[in-house]
């Protein structure tokens, strides 16, 4: 039996093979390990700041518009590798590859804004505030900075952020998941060979170890993560307390609405794609639906064939809908809700807890049927809790304004969306709702890469969200400065706070 395939660190423009330890990798739809990957112990985490440490000068005074040429470079070689880390992807997450192709997409549209960051970094500039009296502002790149991303999307998220810091200055150490960490080494290499110096982006592979060494160590000045929410709130309160700048992105329970006069057919397609798309397995998921008055009845009557008809397979398969979910473990915990959602008295309309690929070679992955649960109530776990699984939830809803109230009692705030021809109920939803990403008539509405991502409550620890003009700030310092150039001898000191004159 051959070997398997060894997973490796990329620290200061090549592949460092350190670390005693190792994790399996797995295909998914397969349920077979494809790969291993080395865990970085904190001395390989402290080689990555250093190299990104030494870097930093270098890079953070490279002009602005040389350091933007390189990213025109690099998502260009995106474009041609996009096939190649769609597959990638796909091999080691599970999603279906029409899936990762958006994925890719999403993730490339950041790159394409940060090439603007001539334009981005331009501050303001007001003269003659006060007699021959000017003021400016500029904003200054901050040292190494670090992302720790999640599973669900091993592209995408983690170029909401390097792109974003690298093109302002910094330099990076990126941790991705261990679980699908191949897709970050190959989009490494591709910046380098788009004219990345060494040691501007630098990826660890690793668990809680490598993750603490990050958050503690004085060199790194910035962390951005996205993940679940009781680990946000550690990373954030943890980064802090070292005085780091932090984004962490926490968990998600996204409602969608359907008032009675929505288009029925276009509410269930969307509720299809956002509910069991990538298997649930996305923060912007929808996990319950809010059927308003007599659109319950509507949604259910339509809703219930087309999850029985889901077409479940490996997601290299262009048949597929639905691909596994990401390892065992994580199915186990899924399928587990669904069991609670039985003992506390949700209705199981759909249930995909014994689904099983008969596709030769995918016996053993890691599938599971879609579930539909109807008369979900708030007290019920699979409410209250974040199943991150292909689980959606009924809430039937007497009223709009009890709609609106049972989104904003909810802890998480990440994204909602509302499903309705009525423009005065789209507004009103809009204005009253306490979430970050609002979708009408949009089930999952992602901002594009020159708005921001982010959500609010237990959804987001820390002030910035991600990419568009709240990632250049995020990694960025401010500087104001107030100028003036005597012609003439000025005699005397003042000891009063500086007036404009």
């Amino acid at each position: 039996m051959s070997a398997l395939p060894v997973i490796l660190h990329f620290i200061n423009g090549k592949s460092h093979a350190a670390g005693t330890r190792k994790t399996p990798v797995y295909n998914p739809a397969s349920g077979e390990i494809a790969a291993e990957v080395t865990l970085a112990a904190a001395d390989d985490v402290r080689a990555a700041i250093g190299a990104a440490e030494a870097a930093y000068p270098a890079w953070a005074a490279t002009p602005p518009l040389k350091r933007a040429r390189v990213m025109f470079a690099f998502k260009q070689l995106l474009e041609e590798h996009a096939d190649q880390l769609a597959a990638i992807i796909t091999a080691e997450h599970g999603k279906v590859l029409s899936d990762a192709m958006g994925e890719v997409q999403r993730g490339i549209e950041v790159v394409e804004f940060a090439c603007g960051i001539p334009h981005l970094l331009k501050g303001e500039y007001s003269e003659n505030v006060g007699t021959n009296i000017d003021t400016y502002s500029i904003r200054q790149s901050l040292g190494v900075c670090a992302g720790i991303t999640p599973f669900n999307f091993p592209m995408m998220v983690g170029m909401w952020m390097f792109p974003v810091a690298i093109a302002c200055g910094n330099t990076f150490v990126w941790k991705p998941s261990e679980r699908d960490p191949s897709a970050s080494l190959l989009i490494a290499s591709l910046f380098k060979k788009a004219g990345l110096p060494d040691g501007v982006l630098n990826v660890v592979h690793g668990d809680k170890e490598a993750v603490d060494t990050l958050l503690n160590d004085p060199r790194v000045v910035a962390v951005s993560f996205v993940g679940s929410t009781p680990i946000a709130h550690y990373i954030y309160e943890t980064a802090a307390k070292n005085g780091k700048r932090v984004q962490a992105l926490g968990g998600a329970k996204n409602h969608m609405v359907i008032m009675p006069d929505a288009d029925m057919d276009q509410a269930v397609d969307a509720l299809m794609g956002a509910a069991y798309g990538s298997a649930g397995e996305r923060c912007m998921a929808i996990s319950v639906a809010v059927a308003v008055g007599d659109a319950a009845e509507k949604l259910m009557q339509k809703l219930k064939p087309r999850v029985e008809a889901l077409k479940i397979g490996p997601g290299n398969d262009a048949e597929s809908e639905m691909g596994p979910l990401v390892t065992r473990e994580h199915l186990k915990k899924v399928l587990a809700y669904v069991d609670d959602g039985e003992k506390e008295g949700a209705k199981l309309v759909v249930d995909g807890r014994g689904f099983k690929s008969t596709k030769q070679g995918y016996e053993n992955g890691f599938y599971m049927g879609g579930c539909l649960f109807d008369n979900v109530t708030p007290e019920m776990k699979i409410y209250r809790e974040e199943i991150f699984g292909p689980v959606l939830a009924v809430v039937r809803s007497n009223s709009f304004d009890d709609a609106v109230a049972l989104i904003n009692n909810h802890e998480f705030a990440n994204g909602t969306a509302i499903f309705t021809r009525d423009g005065d109920s789209a507004r009103s939803f809009v204005n009253q709702i306490k979430v970050g990403m609002v979708g009408v008539n949009v089930p999952i509405p992602v901002p594009v890469a020159y708005h921001t991502f982010g959500g609010w409550k237990n959804s987001v620890f820390g002030a910035h969200g991600m990419h568009g003009m709240e990632g250049v700030h995020f990694y960025t310092h401010q500087k104001t400065v107030t100028s003036r150039w005597p012609t003439g001898i000025r005699a005397g000191a003042e000891f009063i706070m500086p007036v404009m004159k």
